[in-house]
């Protein structure tokens, strides 16, 4: 595969994960459990679609077309958007948001760390900010899950609960395909399928002061980037491209 068109495409993926978690994050702002969660979580949010920024801005630079953050952030279909089903699943409750957290976290604080010896060094640029980021998110959101893991009855069922129904979408970070193979074999990217390990013992780590087993599955739930996604996806577009959409030229 092209090279170019790879980092583009993984520009893209990297950017919507970024993107649809950070505004899945950004719906607690006003409706958090308490006022300092009212704070942590938009910004968190922030810090989601502050990368995102960089790397849609990037994304445009490569592509060529004229494109800019705005263009790629708001002005695409649902088809064409390339995320992890993992972050567009709904917030639930406050337990299914956390674990979401830890889950996304886990796997981008030693995916940015690896990427900061990229080749690219514009890439390299952009995680060194983010690994630092995705540290404070896993120590936050851990705390969270540990805490309504090993809490009352009613926060440990609704930990649990999160964990069976969250799980199922966590294999897709660790595929592999012709646009990572590409880029790792070039430097520029590091392969997803070796973090597994790591990210496994984050979590372990997290679950066995919470209480918690990590469930196998033997079919996991993937398709998100290939574009493929939930009937949710479809009501979280309508909401983030509104402005945009219905007063074309906004910026940021």
């Amino acid at each position: 595969m092209d090279e170019r068109a790879a980092l583009f495409e993984l520009l893209l993926r990297l950017g919507d994960d970024c993107l649809i978690l950070g505004h899945r994050v950004s719906e607690w702002c006003g409706h958090a459990p308490i006022l300092e969660e009212d704070l942590a979580m938009p910004n968190m949010g922030l810090d989601l679609i502050g990368q995102a920024r960089s790397l849609y801005a990037y994304a445009g630079e490569i592509e060529g077309k004229g494109r800019g953050e705005d263009d790629l952030a708001y002005l695409r279909s649902d088809r064409e958007y390339r995320n992890l089903l993992l972050v567009e699943r709904p917030n639930g409750d406050f337990a299914h948001t956390m674990l979401r957290q830890l889950y996304f976290a886990a796997f981008m604080e030693p995916y940015w760390r690896e990427m900061a010896k990229s080749t690219d060094a514009t890439l390299a640029g952009i995680a060194g900010k983010a690994v630092k980021e995705m540290a404070y998110h896993i120590r936050h959101a851990g705390e969270w899950v540990i805490r309504m893991g090993d809490g009352t009855e009613e926060s440990a069922r609704r930990m649990a609960d999160a964990v069976e129904e969250l799980t199922i979408y966590t294999d897709e970070m660790f595929q592999t395909d012709a646009v990572t193979d590409t880029l790792s074999a070039a430097g520029i990217a590091p392969d997803p399928s070796t973090l597994r390990a790591e990210w496994e013992r984050t979590i372990d780590m997290v679950f066995t002061e919470a209480k918690l087993t990590l469930p196998k599955y033997q079919y996991p739930q993937i398709g998100g980037r290939a574009g493929l996604h939930g009937e949710e996806f479809g009501h979280l577009l309508s909401d983030l491209q509104y402005m945009q959409r219905t007063y074309p030229g906004m910026t940021w």
